[in-house]
């Protein structure tokens, strides 16, 4: 009777000892898997032919490699010791706060990586001593890079954000980037900017000369309120947003106000405020001056409708900054369109205009001819929001309006000749770039939404005297849709700019 059953028991103890050497089994449908020796998945149903002597070897192979046993801690990494006696680490997602388990079974493999099972089922990364996870993640993190995100240059320092972010990009080398640059296509590159600057702001000064009245003041309205939109999307899309970036770079560590991105926006403010204040009240006081000497002259008297004579002195206030909205003649300097507001524009225009040539040139070929275009269109557009400004200042093209336009055609090919005699030693991750670059596109931010909300949304729409204040309803509509165009399609730019 034992002898019949013995063949029996050796083939079940067979196939028991060859299940024993199995771990992590698991179902798919109605058949059972298991990991074996190699952390290969295998159905176990293809394994009950297997001899005692192999299916005992193969029990010693799988004691071996199928799992990690005397788990512990170094500090608050896990460790465990293989079979061969050498010790691995455990790469867990948070530092365990119970008992550690005593081992991980189930060891398998996935691609060029090792991995094993916690008592919950769940797969752990094993790490031979000397790697990371890093390590072993960069070819998949590489392509997660370039599939999923968006990245862009601002000065040289490039953002990347999206779906793809790696956990590694979150801490950029923050020394001198090894990139390719095309110098003769930057050369080229730098008339094509200058040309097109050029043709932004000089094109409304062309324009403001058309023959036709009714024509002259639609295309008028068209342009002003286009870059007004334009100016207030560059100020708040582009430079606050750039300023925020740069200082809330790795590179340059923790700041310890966090508001100092909108503190300096607001000093940017404060600044303009005042520069156009103090001019206004020295040229107040000049006009005043000016005016109480005519008063003693027979020109300085009118006829009133009664037919007396009057002087024409004005009272002491009379001109106030809540009058500036009125036109007093061609020469006048309080009326809406002064050259100081627009000065002050241009000089927050200037500051932004240097980084813009000078992050163009730096950024790497890989991104450079997007760059390119979004630059060209920025131009143009910033340009004519400019150029709208200084077209309708009194007085006449040449020299003065020419030599504000000029100024503005050349600031941005000057800023890309800068970007291009440092460019294989600009290092924009460098903590006093990024406090340098973050600070002038923050104060640029603030002194464009001055000149954007006060000077000429405000002063064209609501306060006393503006042009569309009591226009006609369709210059209204028209003025108001190029507004928005302004501001979308500069908002659309700040996407790769």
């Amino acid at each position: 009777m034992f002898r019949s059953l013995l063949p029996i028991l050796l083939v079940v103890g067979a196939v028991y000892a060859q299940t024993a050497s199995y771990s992590g089994c698991h179902s798919h449908g109605s058949i059972e898997y298991c990991f074996g020796p190699d952390g290969e998945e295998t159905a176990m149903s293809t394994q009950a032919t297997a001899t005692a002597t192999s299916v005992t070897a193969s029990t010693t192979a799988s004691a071996d490699s199928s799992a990690i046993t005397g788990c512990h801690n170094h500090g608050n990494d896990v460790y465990c010791i293989e079979s061969d006696g050498s010790e691995v680490q455990v790469s867990l997602e948070s530092t365990p706060t119970g008992e550690l388990p005593a081992q991980y079974t189930g060891c398998h493999s996935h691609g060029g990586d090792r991995f094993c099972m916690d008592p919950d089922g769940n797969d752990v990364q094993i790490l031979a001593e000397g790697e990371s996870t890093s390590d072993s993640d960069s070819g998949d993190s590489e392509s997660g890079e370039s599939a999923g995100q968006n990245c862009h240059f601002h000065a040289g320092v490039e953002h990347c954000v999206g779906a793809g972010e790696s956990e590694h990009s979150s801490e950029p080398s923050c020394g001198v980037q090894t990139r390719d640059y095309d110098m003769p296509l930057r050369i080229g590159t730098l008339f094509v900017i200058l040309v097109t600057s050029a043709l932004g702001v000089f094109l409304p000064m062309l324009l403001v000369k058309l023959p036709s009245q009714k024509i002259n003041v639609m295309f008028s309205t068209v342009i002003k309120q286009f870059g007004t939109g334009v100016i207030l999307s560059t100020a708040f899309v582009h430079l606050y947003t750039h300023a925020n970036l740069m200082f809330t770079n790795n590179c340059l560590g923790e700041l310890e106000y966090e508001g100092t991105t909108s503190a300096i926006v607001m000093a940017g403010i404060l600044l303009s405020f005042l520069t156009e204040y103090i001019g206004h009240r020295i040229l107040l006081a000049r006009h005043g001056r000016h005016g109480a000497t005519a008063a003693h002259t027979p020109d300085s008297e009118t006829i009133t409708e009664n037919g007396h004579k009057t002087d024409a002195v004005q009272q002491p206030g009379a001109h106030t900054l809540a009058h500036l909205g009125h036109s007093h003649g061609p020469h006048d300097p309080t009326q809406p369109n002064t050259k100081l507001s627009v000065l002050v524009m241009e000089a927050g225009v200037i500051f932004h205009s240097i980084l813009i040539g000078l992050t163009l040139v730096v950024a790497g070929d890989s991104f450079y001819k997007t760059l390119l275009v979004v630059i060209v269109f920025h131009q143009f557009f910033e340009g004519l929001a400019l150029g709208a400004r200084i077209a309708v200042l009194p007085g006449k093209v040449f020299p003065s309006k020419t030599i504000m336009a000029t100024v503005f055609a050349l600031i941005t090919p000057i800023g890309m000749a800068i970007g291009m005699g440092v460019i294989h030693s600009f290092n924009g991750n460098e903590r006093s770039t990024l406090l340098a670059l973050g600070t002038l596109d923050a104060l640029s931010a603030g002194i464009l939404v001055w000149v954007g909300l006060v000077d000429m949304w405000a002063r064209d729409w609501v306060i006393e005297g503006g042009e569309l204040l009591n226009a006609p309803v369709g210059q209204v509509l028209t003025g108001g849709v190029s507004l928005i165009a302004g501001m979308v399609l500069m908002s659309l730019l700040g996407k790769w700019a």
